[in-house]
Parts: C-alpha cells; structure tokens; sequence
C-alpha cells in the first residue's frame, strides 16, 4: 500500500479539523473576543447545551441531528486512518489492522479500561473545579450553564448522550487521529502533545481563559496517557464521565458543576 506524502496528509488533517474541532476553535476564539468587548469575562456567560426549540419534539429532533452529524467527522478519520486499501473495502472496524484497533478504540478491555477512565475522571475533574472557581474569582471565566434544556423525559438520556458524542469526537481526533499523523510528520512526542493540547483549549476559549489552562492541561496529560498505552477508549470514558457529571448534574440540581 502507498504511504501518503507529507503534503497529503497535511492537506488531510486541515480538512477533518476544519470539519470538527478546527472550525470550532476558530468560532471559539471569535466568540471570547465578542465577550471580551461587551463586558469583563466575568459578566459573561457560556451555555454548553442549548435548547434549540420551544417545540418538546422539535427540540429533541435537533438535539439527535446535532449529536448524529457531530460524530460524522470521526466517520471521516477512521476511514484516513484505515487506509485506502481497507476503506476502499468497507473494512474499519474489523481484524487486528483496523482504524478502530489502531487508535485502541475497542472493547477489548472492558474493565481496565473503565477502571482508567474512572481514575482519569477523578484526577482531572476535582482540581478543575477548584480551577473554576478560581477563574471566577480572578474575573478570567465566563459563569458556565452546562445545560439549558426544558426537563423533559428524553433530557437526561440526550445529556448523556451529547456527553459520550464530546469525549468520542475529542478524544479520536484531538489524541488518537492528530497524535498519529504528527507521529507522520515527523514530529516529536512533545511537540505533538503541545500542539494537540493547544488545540482542545483552543475551542473552550469562549468560556474563558480559566478553561483554556485547563483543557490544555488535561490535554497533555491525556496525550501522554496514549503516548504510553496507545488506547483512546479509556480517554473517551474519562471525557464522558466528566461531562456526564457535569451536564446532568446540573440539569438535576442545578449547580455549576464541571467542565465543558
């Protein structure tokens, strides 16, 4: 099989990060700049999970289709990362040199990896709290509304889902896809895991300065975590139990509680 060029490859990754969570960078750091200039970041306000319409079933429908065509770019990586000769045959998922076995994307491990996942949770959801607040306090974050939602019987499930669709859509193409072709272009782990971690704070800017520090710091931390194991599903079930926690928590008891 033909190994992509540099350029290709390149070219590649602009188009998945400009699908997902390049363009959402971009709109990010666009949207702390509005906030910036209408008031001090303090007075700001981010909501992470917006109801979309005043219509019970009309709102669900949205909230399925955004969650459903944000996981389309993850479609898109793992078809790059299977290479031409198997996405040519439909074959992603399946035998020892798929995409899926390749980013460890499986559950080929069920315990250990929830064993992880929940250590990972705990690591870097109580220190962001306390980073929360002292962003608050420092007038550098935004007050964040993880969810808006009308309580409807489907709330909690499309909270949990839209939880599971961020750590998925993160996780695979901010660490297991970008890790793979910074790997390919020659970088080194550190440049890679810098670069990497940038970006995930990138697109949290619009809540402030305050998650940006941190989103880069679970970046690097994650990074290194898959530099070491090569296993993206522990990461995916860490993201997901902190946006759990934090979506439903709040839609439940209504306390700021997490991250975005």
């Amino acid at each position: 099989m033909l190994v992509p060029s540099r350029r290709r490859l390149a070219f590649e990754v602009w188009i998945v990060l400009g699908l997902s969570l390049g363009q959402s960078a971009v709109y990010s750091v666009v949207q702390l700049l509005d906030k910036m200039t209408r008031a001090p970041l303090a007075e700001g306000t981010s909501t992470l999970n917006r109801s979309q319409s005043t219509r019970e079933y009309f709102d669900l429908t949205y909230q399925l289709l955004d969650i459903f065509f944000a996981l389309v770019p993850v479609l898109l990586v793992l078809y790059f990362l299977a290479g031409s000769r198997q996405a040519a045959s439909g074959d992603l998922g399946a035998g020892s040199g798929s995409a899926f076995t390749k980013l460890g994307f499986t559950f080929a491990r069920p315990g250990k990896d929830l064993l992880q996942g929940v250590g990972l949770a705990a690591l870097i959801g109580i220190p962001s709290l306390g980073l929360y607040a002292a962003g608050r306090a420092l007038g550098i974050t935004t007050a964040i509304i993880p969810s808006a939602l009308d309580a409807y019987w489907w709330t909690v499930p499309v909270l949990i889902l839209s939880a599971i669709r961020h750590g998925i859509v993160e996780e695979v193409i901010v660490v297991g896809y970008l890790m793979d072709r910074f790997g390919k272009f020659g970088w080194s782990v550190p440049l890679s895991i810098a670069v990497s971690s940038v970006l995930r704070g990138s697109y949290h800017l619009y809540q402030g300065f305050g998650p940006f520090i941190g989103n880069v710091v679970m970046g690097i931390v994650f990074a290194w975590i898959y530099t070491r194991t090569k296993r993206v599903m522990p990461l995916v079930i860490a993201h997901a139990l902190l946006d759990i926690v934090a979506f439903v928590g709040f839609s439940l008891f209504g306390k700021a509680v997490g991250l975005g």
